[in-house]
């Protein structure tokens, strides 16, 4: 449901007008809607999640006798970056801002440098020798260089008259920024033939928060890792949205903690892929009171405790039903990739769909009731 159901829903369906309590002879537009729902941080809504499951813990939905943990991963809404293509979305994201400013301002005037460009880009993505592509690359670099110093030029003689040139110089001193570190970048790599950390990459100028993430032998992928734990009521309660490749094992004992400090009940029962196995993170478990500490796949010495064999055996397919949780939200909510722009509406985009999902699952439970 975006923005524009939710204003159509709120005169049509008699539920939704109860539920969100407006006048009918005075309904909200959608842009009214957007503008207050996008202002809720992403630390109240997990807020919100923690508050709801702690109402469903006291109509006896969810006991929090064992809970389970997997993460995923949500793709950002880029393209497969190539520096290729990195150095010609930059070029037209400044042509593109420069043709705004011109409209501003009619005594403006630009080289447009895209169109050439253009043509260097396709000719990168067809070409395959090595000794070739470094050639068009220093190319393409020449048009680039001459792209940053008109956008430079731009922002020191600062033609601004409007508040709408003024916003538009502005977000020509941030392109800047990246188009230095998108040239350093691309230098190192394509012309130097030097490694360039991880850590230093840009994969998107639009999405500049995207991570790149390596998990266990899938395929790669740029968005961002989520780690979930659901209990017996396939609730999920707990989330975290993480910057950077974290490795499962660095996730088990902060969710731990958040558990017991949340609802401040210890569960008795803790099941977990094999990504989280670690001595210490046992250690941590049984520090904090669990019975059953179960991984799917364990190495060298460290065991699984648990009460029977049947038991662990029971606990290891429980575990497995949290990859249909994470498959169930991701299909249910559009949460395979996020199309929502920046950092914290990754983060909002990410919560909402698990608040969603979380009532979703309670009304189900409570229908089972009646």
């Amino acid at each position: 449901l975006d923005y524009r159901g939710l204003e159509y829903d709120q005169t049509d369906s008699r539920i939704c007008a109860a539920f969100i309590k407006i006048d009918n002879l005075r309904p909200y537009s959608f842009q009214v809607y957007h503008k207050y729902i996008s202002q809720i941080s992403s630390d109240n809504l997990q807020k919100l999640l923690i508050e709801l499951n702690k109402i469903a813990i006291n109509e006896g939905l969810e006991d929090l006798e064992k809970i389970r943990q997997d993460s995923t991963i949500v793709e950002t809404n880029i393209h497969y970056p190539t520096n290729n293509s990195i150095l010609w979305d930059c070029i037209k994201e400044a042509h593109r801002l420069l043709g705004h400013l011109q409209e501003d301002i009619n005594t403006f005037r630009y080289i447009d440098y895209a169109i050439q460009a253009k043509k260097t880009f396709f000719k990168i993505n067809i070409t395959t020798g090595e000794d070739k592509k470094v050639e068009l690359f220093r190319k393409q670099l020449v048009q680039f260089v001459k792209a940053i110093n008109q956008v430079s030029n731009v922002i020191k003689q600062n033609p601004s008259c409007g508040i709408n040139s003024m916003a538009l110089i502005l977000l020509l001193e941030k392109h800047l920024e990246v188009m230095n570190l998108v040239y350093d970048m691309v230098y190192l790599k394509e012309i130097k033939g030097e490694k360039v950390p991880n850590e230093s990459k840009i994969y998107s100028i639009y999405e500049q928060h995207t991570d790149i993430i390596v998990k266990g032998g899938c395929e790669v992928k740029f968005g961002h890792k989520v780690d979930l734990c659901s209990g017996k009521s396939n609730l999920v309660l707990n989330c975290q949205v993480l910057r950077g490749n974290t490795s499962d094992k660095e996730l088990f004992a902060p969710t731990i903690d958040a558990i017991v400090d949340n609802y401040c009940k210890v569960p008795r029962d803790c099941a977990t892929d094999g990504g989280y196995a670690s001595l210490a993170n046992q250690n941590h478990a049984k520090e904090k009171g669990i019975t059953n500490i179960v991984f799917n796949k364990v190495v060298g010495s460290l065991q699984n405790i648990a009460g029977s064999k049947n038991m662990e055996t029971r606990l290891k397919k429980w575990r497995s039903g949290m990859e249909a949780v994470i498959s169930n939200i991701k299909r249910g909510y559009n949460l395979a990739r996020c199309t929502w722009k920046g950092w914290e509406h990754f983060v909002a985009k990410v919560f909402r769909s698990i608040i969603a999902y979380n009532i979703r699952v309670m009304t189900a439970l409570v229908v089972l009731r009646i």
